[in-house]
């Protein structure tokens, strides 16, 4: 017994740390105060339309007055002409999420009134002027089940200093008896429904903003990105973290990456309004992905050789290194294959990108009936350096090779210098396969980004593990991203 609870302790145990491991993001979106800052001044521009915008209710009531008696009002047709927002803010509240704290307002309104008293009727109309606003929004960031950001309205308060009324008629005397009681009710109604229009700006603009923000974007025909959320967002005093999934995946079949993402901790860079850590893991499942939906194979033929480049991919050119190709198969055009056996693997640190790829090289001879004769099989390495850049929305990318090393792992030729073939394959690779790898890379990979964005002042940074981008952002209201 005591056997067997140890054993479900342990399983309890590496499940836990399992599920621990799966929860480290691949891909970290931080957004800075100098972000909020400048998000904060395009949401203040679209509260203030609907603050505008807002229909208050008619207002109707009595009072009594010593020794003259009850007095009748009601107050009708009020209209908002403007609600300033001039001093305003957004602070970052750590464990909590944002708040949004807003001063000075002012909003200016007329209206109708009418007052009956006895055998006094009178009516006319009103100057309303509300200053001194002061409003506190705290909102909540979270994560649906499908792993897009929310943002909803956790508290709002309302406090209106002074409401002034300029009402338009002959008696004044009795204006000036029943105008605190409409200012008290005013200013009781319009702090109540400041809070509804603010509750309803986050629900109907923020909130499906927030959800443009992609749970998977696809790349082409045979790949797509993770993007969804492994949390939700974390608040610090400096910053706003968005941890996301950050993984490639095969359009045609979707598999368990068989390796972990690592921790993946950001510098504490400020200089830019948003960054992007994408780790080690991003990329590999990318390759992983790609291998998996056997893209990384590639077959040369003297038809995609580029005109310029003084070779021809037959026997006849490999004879001089292969004598007995001569004999074999004499003035025959050649294919060469090549191929992945593993999804090669990138590292990244403080001096770059870089991967040791190792290629699999499969030549044939093509016979006169079309069918393909198995020359012999290569395996190249070499290392390979790649240049990061960010245009459009889309890490881009492109690959230099360095040196190349060839070995032999079989012939149905018969032996031969393998060294011999090295000029070769590196016109293969550096003139064909290269230039191909990198006219896809040039391409990229989508960023997550919601719509009508666009970065510049981009910044590239290579730190252990991860690649970090740095950027300002710019919206545009209208039109694409």
């Amino acid at each position: 017994m005591g056997a067997q609870s140890l054993a479900v302790a342990c399983g309890a145990l590496a499940l836990c740390l399992a599920l621990a491991t799966a929860a480290n993001p691949g891909f970290v979106v931080r957004i800075t105060q100098a972000g909020l800052d400048y998000a904060h001044q395009h949401g203040i521009t679209v509260l203030e339309k609907e603050l505008a915008q807002l229909r208050l209710p008619d207002i109707s009531g009595n009072f009594r007055i010593w020794h003259v008696g009850k007095v009748q009002y009601e107050i009708s047709g009020l209209s908002l002409h403007s609600f300033h927002l001039p001093y305003s803010r957004i602070s970052l509240v750590p464990g909590v999420g944002l708040q949004v704290s807003i001063s000075n307002a002012f909003a200016e309104l007329d209206g109708n009134w009418r007052v009956k008293m006895h055998f006094i009727r009178d009516h006319g109309s009103f100057d309303l002027r509300v200053e001194n606003v002061y409003i506190k929004i705290h909102l909540r960031l979270s994560s649906s089940t499908s792993g897009k950001p929310t943002i909803d309205t956790s508290s709002c308060s309302t406090r209106i200093s002074n409401v002034r009324v300029h009402f338009s008629g002959k008696f004044g005397w009795l204006y000036n008896l029943f105008h605190k009681a409409v200012e008290s009710r005013f200013r009781k109604i319009l702090e109540s429904k400041v809070c509804e229009s603010v509750a309803k700006s986050v629900r109907s603009e923020l909130q499906p903003y927030a959800q443009t923000l992609p749970v998977t974007a696809k790349i082409d025909a045979m790949a797509g990105i993770d993007y969804s959320l492994v949390a939700p967002p974390t608040v610090t005093a400096q910053s706003l973290d968005v941890d996301l999934k950050g993984e490639f995946f095969s359009l045609a079949h979707r598999s368990a990456v068989p390796f972990p993402p690592l921790a993946l901790a950001l510098p504490p860079d400020h200089d830019r309004m948003v960054y992007f850590g994408a780790s080690s893991y991003f990329f590999n499942t990318a390759s992983f992905a790609y291998h998996a939906a056997g893209a990384l194979v590639f077959e040369i033929t003297n038809s995609v050789i580029p005109k310029g480049i003084e070779f021809q991919l037959n026997t006849s050119t490999f004879s001089a290194f292969i004598p007995q190709l001569e004999n074999m198969y004499p003035h025959m055009e050649m294919k060469v294959r090549l191929s992945a056996p593993s999804a090669p693997f990138l590292t990244i640190g403080p001096d770059g990108l870089s991967l040791k790829p190792v290629v699999d090289i499969q030549t044939y001879a093509i016979l006169p009936n079309s069918t393909l004769a198995p020359l012999f099989l290569l395996s190249l390495t070499g290392n390979v350096s790649a240049v990061i850049d960010v245009k459009s929305g889309h890490i881009v990318g492109s690959l230099k090779v360095g040196r190349l090393k060839l070995s032999l792992k079989h012939s149905d030729v018969g032996t031969f210098q393998v060294r011999m073939l090295q000029s070769i394959m590196n016109v293969l690779a550096s003139n064909i396969l290269l230039p191909r790898l990198n006219e896809r890379l040039a391409e990229g990979f989508p960023l997550p980004l919601p719509d009508r964005i666009q970065l510049s002042n981009i910044l590239v940074g290579f730190h252990q593990n991860f690649l970090l981008l740095g950027a300002d952002v710019q919206y545009h209201p209208q039109g694409p991203r």
